[in-house]
């Protein structure tokens, strides 16, 4: 590898490479990161029709196909779609929410308020909601995302404006959906899932850009909500399908790969518009499934504090994806041109002035969210031009597991991970203790060093960060 700058690290063009990797760590970060995931961005840089580079970010960790933290773009008209490069769990994203309450009025009464929202949001492997789809609710669902929710008397439609894509992506195609997916998300819909999935409620812990701070409406002491989840079984059964699919695909029209998990098919093709059909069928379900799940933890937060809507006054500040392949407008040698992004546990930041951002966020920026560890911080940050121009507009999405499962498992033998962080003032709760213990905080790599590098490099703005009082695993 060669070093660019103390953030940034490139891959030099070899063998079936067709551009180079480029990786945004610190050369203190690389001695942490596997060997298999510089082959991952190796193999992404051989895919027919990508643009510029394989890129990871400060998060990155090893990957099905693509490395976690990956950002690929490719040319609409000779470049492929990949399931690999989105992840078995579309549209896993975040939403941030704010409240009008500081952190005395809270603290107190954590305990109580993440049971009542435990007792509103069913988590864990499996698990199901009240909600009982019917084949023609479903279908609209994966049509319309959110605007359904909001036909049912659920959520707030002010939200709407401060989720990408106002919740609904174009082009989602219910013929595309399989029985045995259709019949995992039926009774999925406003549950939070398991593995790294978590509601928690904290506060503002720091802040850096007071401007654009008063633009989100953020101030210090202040009340925050983070809701980490994506598509649940619905959307893995969706990858699972098509990668079947893909591997066809890629034999029929002669795609060379370096590793089956990047098994892809032409953009263009019959088979990359069906799997990008059904993509976007899981993508709006995602975003229908975080509204519910946003509507329970605000009346859960309504009945343990005992307060209305108006004192409570908990709305959207953003929300976003960060495994997805979406279609966008970038400039390519000066020439405006649409590519198919893939951002695999990388999150999109568009600077100010950007057309796709609220009117309200066009002076400041687009609010970036990195969550960190269930122990330590969050960050809200916001794009930058720089990002726009060098990784078209992509980020870090988190700190990035340092530790596998089992990893963690023996590290924390002998070990109480939910007193600790109580010692901390922090309040767990989750499905079972092996969750606490998979997800404690030393599996996770430290995101001030993180977020630091991605601010390094260019790619962000810090304006927050966060600190947890009380989470909630699957």
């Amino acid at each position: 590898m060669k070093k660019i700058n103390d953030f940034c690290f490139e891959i030099e063009k070899e063998k079936k490479m067709r551009v180079p990797g480029r990786i945004f760590v610190t050369e203190n970060m690389l001695s942490s990161i596997r060997e298999e995931c510089f082959e991952q961005v190796k193999n992404v840089a051989t895919l027919p029709g990508i643009i510029k580079a394989s890129y990871a970010m400060p998060d990155i960790h090893w990957g099905y196909g693509f490395p976690i933290g990956g950002v690929a773009a490719f040319d609409l008209e000779n470049g492929i779609i990949s399931p690999g490069g989105v992840g078995y769990d579309i549209n896993c994203g975040v939403r941030l929410m704010s409240t009008g309450l500081s952190k005395g009025q809270v603290s107190t009464g954590i305990k109580k308020i993440i049971n009542e929202i435990y007792k509103n949001v069913p988590v864990g492997v499996g698990s199901t909601s009240n909600i009982n789809l019917n084949l023609r609710n479903a279908e609209k669902v994966f049509k319309d995302g959110i605007k359904w929710v909001y036909s049912q008397g659920i959520g707030n439609e002010n939200d709407m404006e401060y989720i990408e894509d106002q919740g609904c992506v174009k082009g989602a195609i219910p013929e595309n959906i399989s029985k045995k997916a259709f019949e995992r998300g039926r009774r999925q819909l406003g549950t939070l899932g398991a593995g790294n999935h978590f509601i928690e409620i904290g506060y503002v812990e720091s802040i850096y850009d007071k401007k654009v701070a008063n633009i989100y409406d953020i101030f210090k002491d202040q009340i925050m909500v983070l809701i980490h989840t994506g598509s649940r079984g619905f959307g893995y059964q969706v990858c699972d399908d098509y990668i079947k699919l893909m591997i066809r695909a890629a034999e029929k029209y002669s795609i060379d790969l370096p590793d089956r998990q990047l098994c892809c098919a032409p953009f263009k093709s019959e088979e990359g518009q069906q799997y990008f059909g059904a993509m976007n069928c899981a993508v709006n379900y995602a975003f229908a499934n975080r509204e519910i799940i946003a509507h329970n933890v605000r009346k859960s937060l309504e009945t343990v504090l005992e307060i209305g809507p108006r004192d409570l006054n908990l709305k959207t500040i953003y929300e976003i994806a960060h495994n997805i392949a979406k279609l966008e407008t970038h400039k390519i040698e000066g020439k405006e041109k649409q590519l198919v992004i893939h951002r695999k546990g990388a999150t999109r930041a568009f600077p100010e002035g950007h057309k796709n951002l609220p009117s309200k966020y066009i002076s400041a920026g687009q609010p970036v969210l990195i969550p960190g560890d269930m122990g330590r911080y969050s960050y809200i940050a916001t794009g930058t031009q720089k990002a726009l121009n060098s990784t078209f507009g992509s980020v870090c999405h988190g700190a990035g597991r340092l530790l596998g499962r089992r990893q963690a498992i023996r590290k924390a033998k002998g070990r109480d991970i939910q007193k600790e962080l109580e010692k901390e003032g922090i309040f767990i709760k989750a499905f079972n203790n092996r969750s606490i213990i998979e997800e404690m905080p030393e599996a996770y790599k430290n995101i001030d060093e993180v977020v630091d590098t991605a601010v390094g490099a260019g790619l962000v703005k810090k304006i927050a960060r966060l600190k947890p009082l009380g989470v909630i695993k699957g």
